[in-house]
């Protein structure tokens, strides 16, 4: 299984903090986000490497960061850098994910994660949930707040686990299931999601991807064992450096 880092973004809404800085490589505490995040998935047998798509211009951070750090981890680390320079020209997150399934050959099970999150849970329960299903998979969360819900996918299940419907943003949600960006895409689902883009998925977010994999084929979501902190802002930055300081 290979851990996929969705990294190229620009994280425009922390400003001046990621104007010339890859926001995965922040320090928070003595750790970067990305540290943080690759020491648990490290230590999951099935992952034998580590692919970090990013753009042309932050590679070089996150090449040295690479140099600086691949002696500490058991997996390797490859970056992937998809030549782009500015936010208007992003590839989107989808198109992110297949250049570098393209770029490296990849041909096996994938686990999908975006680069801006601290966990407190590990990805070890994601994958043995994945294997116990035998499909591809997604995570949920129960959102209390409908405000928030309207801001994210959201997702319906049947009693075994089984998503049988996801909307994006929905106005008015049918459940309160609401999709981090997390997710595990098998082997055999691979030409479904290098045909999506194609077959009409959305580009920019990576719950685009999901939503048409729960479309497409059978999908099992699993309910996170403990919460996340997501930093999206640079208030929540701020607060997570409070935090685990």
């Amino acid at each position: 299984m290979k851990n996929i880092v969705i990294a190229a973004g620009y994280a425009t809404r922390l400003g001046e903090l990621t104007k010339n800085f890859p926001k995965p490589l922040l320090k928070i505490g003595e750790r970067s986000i990305l540290d943080r995040m690759l020491d648990d998935i490290d230590t999951i047998a099935d992952i034998d490497e580590h692919i970090v798509i990013t753009n042309h211009k932050f590679a070089p951070h996150f090449e040295a960061w690479r140099k600086e750090v691949a002696s500490k981890y058991k997996k390797p680390i490859t970056i992937v850098d998809d030549g782009t320079e500015t936010n208007e020209t992003r590839l989107g997150a989808v198109c992110d994910l297949l250049f570098a399934l393209d770029k490296l050959s990849v041909n096996d099970d994938l686990l999908v994660v975006a680069a801006d999150n601290i966990l407190f849970f590990s990805f070890q329960e994601f994958v043995d949930f994945a294997k116990q299903k035998g499909t591809s998979c997604i995570m949920c969360h129960e959102q209390p707040s409908i405000e928030k819900l309207q801001r994210t996918g959201v997702v319906e299940l049947d009693a075994n686990g089984k998503v049988l419907g996801m909307e994006e943003k929905p106005a008015v949600p049918k459940s309160h299931w609401a999709v981090p960006p997390f997710y595990i895409y098998l082997k055999k689902d691979l030409d479904l999601v290098r045909n999506s883009v194609a077959q009409g998925c959305g580009k920019d977010a990576p719950g685009n991807l999901a939503h048409y994999m729960v479309d497409h084929t059978e999908i099992h979501a699993w309910p996170m064992s403990a919460g996340r902190f997501d930093i999206g802002s640079l208030d929540t930055y701020k607060e997570a450096c409070e935090r685990f300081k």
